[in-house]
C-alpha cells in the first residue's frame, strides 16, 4: 500500500473551460479538469459562472472560492498523478 503524500496548492491560475493550472507545495504541477467537479450540486453552482471560477485563491494552502467552497489538494494532486497529468519538479543538478 503506497503512503498518501500531504501537499497545499502553493500557485494556481484558473483557465477557460473550468481548468486550473497548479502547482503544489512538492513542486509537482498540471493542469486540472474540473468541469465535472463544478456540476455537482448547490455549493458549486456559482462556479459554472467562468467570472466566479476565476475568482479563486489559495486559503492555508487550499484552493479555495468566495462562496466557501474548496479543494482537497492531496485528491486533486492523486487525480492528476493517475491521469498522467502531473509534472514532477525537473531535479536539481
Amino acid at each position: 500500500m503506497s503512503q498518501i503524500e500531504l501537499v497545499k496548492a502553493r500557485r494556481l491560475r484558473p483557465l477557460s473551460d473550468y481548468r486550473l493550472d497548479i502547482e503544489f507545495s512538492d513542486g509537482s504541477s498540471g493542469v486540472a479538469d474540473l468541469s465535472d467537479f463544478v456540476m455537482t450540486g448547490p455549493m458549486m453552482e456559482p462556479l459554472r459562472d467562468q467570472g466566479f471560477f476565476a475568482q479563486i485563491f489559495i486559503e492555508m494552502g487550499v484552493p479555495t472560492w468566495p462562496n466557501g467552497c474548496d479543494i482537497d489538494p492531496t485528491a486533486l494532486r492523486m487525480h492528476l498523478k493517475e491521469s498522467g497529468q502531473l509534472h514532477m519538479p525537473m531535479a536539481a543538478e
